[in-house]
């Protein structure tokens, strides 16, 4: 088979090698029908070789692409699909520009800095100082998600003074485990089987009562 035996550049690896010498073989073929029905039989096992592609929509057409890109664009067939062109299969993927914006206090979080400089701009000073109890509340709750120690409520309040840039400030009795608490509830399996035990000794004094009622009923008949 006059083919190149040497070890193939791949176009695509989940084909293989063999599937490509197939297709180099089939470029060189002259007579139409032979090669047609050779690129046939490269298609048929291009999809035994790849199952995969049957979970995708028209995946038939997705095996005349993929043909066409293995031959280099060379293979001339009679596709039952629009032969596509190379520009448009072989376009190469833009490169997304990650936003690389220093943060602070990494543990915190860019959101954190932005809800921070929001609130710090407010001109209504009780509005701004509500913020800032949920901005520090939030605060905590994140800071003991990223460590597990106990952390002071002082270090919070100084850490959101210096993002506010001295314009937030947490009075000397602020709470600020009222979210860090609700979120323990949440996740405290032992408060989970409690709520169980709760709710079946509910459901159990229902069906007790509706079956003391049948009873009484049917006495009084």
């Amino acid at each position: 088979m006059p083919y190149n035996t040497q070890l193939p550049n791949l176009v695509l690896r989940e084909y293989g090698r063999h599937i490509q010498y197939l297709v180099e073989y089939a470029c060189t073929i002259e007579d139409d029908t032979a090669r047609n029905k050779m690129v046939q039989d490269i298609i048929e096992l291009m999809g035994i070789i790849n199952p995969t592609l049957r979970n995708v929509e028209d995946f038939r057409h997705k095996l005349w692409d993929h043909i066409f890109m293995i031959s280099d664009f060379k293979l001339k067939a009679e596709s039952p699909y629009p032969i596509p062109e190379r520009e448009t299969l072989m376009r190469k993927s833009i490169k997304l520009q990650y936003p690389k914006q220093k943060i602070k206090y990494a543990h915190y979080g860019k959101n954190i800095e932005s809800c921070v400089q929001k609130a710090a701009s407010m001109p209504d000073e009780q509005m701004k100082q509500e913020f800032a109890q949920v901005i520090g509340n939030y605060m905590k709750m994140v800071y003991q998600n990223w460590n597990r120690d106990n952390v002071n409520d002082e270090q919070i309040k100084e850490d959101l003074l210096a993002l506010s840039g001295n314009q937030l400030v947490l009075e000397a009795d602020s709470n600020l485990d009222s979210l860090s608490n609700s979120t323990r509830r949440q996740q405290n399996p032992q408060n989970k089987h409690q709520r169980f035990q709760q709710n079946q000794g509910n459901r159990n004094f229902k069906r007790f009562n509706q079956n003391q009622n049948n009873r009484n009923f049917k006495k009084n008949r």
